[in-house]
């Protein structure tokens, strides 16, 4: 118990490190946006007796994904052999709120499922572990769309239950834009891993260029994975022309998280901040008068930010091969 409790503090004192590292300015823009747009969602779901259901598999996949991602997994099994329970009681822990709100609305069986569910992710093994097989898989994608190859390689399999439980549902309008928004979330996990320095060098000749390639490639398969669903969408009552409408937003939000990846490489807690700062006003505003203004903005800045960020990388224009963070990119 004590070694747990050492283990929590740790983790306390790296994520209030990480948010440190973020920036206060950004941090009290951000955090109230996410809050509303998290609690939006929840409470969305929470009072549809369908949708409540979707909610302790969305936070277990969510969890999942990011633990197969971390770093010190490797190092928490050779320095303590009990690293899964402790694990398995901070999942619990993130996934408490969750249950919590659930449970407001009487959503018990949900609510307890929750909380059944997010300590299994601990039990996953981690994303190296399952590439450095010689048995693993062919891919369907090219080499060079490597956030497809190697992440969808890890969680591609959702997309599959994803358009199942879409066809089953097919009479609820709603239910082809859970399932993308859901895909959309798998996808910021895919995108949300800054690729090593050498890779990006090696791929571009240009900052443009390359943005522009990663852009049209990302969409691309975006826009490939997406169709079954905008197609069940479009069979439907919203019809062709607002299956086009919600693809159009989707492909939209997929080009802002490939933007603000590249706005703060190689910094992986800047560039997964600001993709969720873009995920939660996109589910937030809709409707709202300001949103137009503020999608044009998030577009414009992460436009020019990415590309200098790319030009500083690639050292274009005599810029160095510095990757120090600029003080405007550190938001204090």
């Amino acid at each position: 118990m004590q070694a747990l409790h050492a283990y929590l503090r740790l983790r306390r004192q790296l994520l209030l490190r990480q948010l440190r590292e973020v920036g206060w300015l950004r941090l009290a823009v951000l955090l109230p946006l996410l809050g509303l747009a998290v609690g939006r969602a929840l409470v969305a779901a929470a009072t549809n007796s369908q949708a409540r259901w979707a909610v302790p598999v969305v936070v277990v996949l969510l969890l999942a994904s990011a633990h197969r991602q971390r770093a010190d997994l490797k190092f928490l099994a050779i320095s303590a052999p009990a690293f899964r329970r402790w694990l398995a009681v901070e999942y619990l822990l993130w996934a408490l709120p969750v249950a919590v709100v659930l449970a407001l609305f009487r959503d018990w069986g949900a609510a307890v499922l929750t909380l059944l569910l997010a300590p299994w992710a601990a039990a996953l093994p981690p994303v190296r572990e399952a590439r450095g097989t010689r048995t693993k898989s062919r891919s369907l994608f090219r080499s060079e769309a490597f956030e497809w190859v190697s992440g969808l390689r890890v969680v591609g399999w959702v997309w599959l239950p994803l358009l199942a439980g879409a066809v089953w549902q097919h009479d609820a309008p709603l239910a082809p834009v859970v399932a993308l928004a859901v895909w959309l979330l798998v996808l910021l996990g895919c995108y949300g891993v800054p690729e090593p320095l050498t890779m990006l060098v090696l791929a571009a000749r240009s900052a443009r260029q390359f943005l522009r390639r990663r852009l049209l490639l990302g969409l691309g398969l975006g826009l490939l994975t997406a169709a079954p669903f905008l197609g069940l969408l479009a069979a439907g009552p919203a019809g062709v022309g607002g299956a086009a409408a919600v693809g159009v937003f989707w492909l939209a939000l997929l080009g802002l998280i490939i933007l603000a990846k590249y706005a703060f490489y190689p910094n992986a807690t800047q560039l997964r901040i600001i993709q969720a700062l873009v995920v939660s006003v996109a589910l937030l505003l809709p409707g709202n008068p300001v949103y137009p203004v503020l999608l044009l903005v998030a577009v414009g800045g992460l436009i020019w930010q990415s590309q200098r960020r790319l030009r500083t990388v690639l050292g274009e224009a005599g810029a160095p091969h510095s990757l120090a963070p600029s003080p405007m990119e550190r938001g204090k």
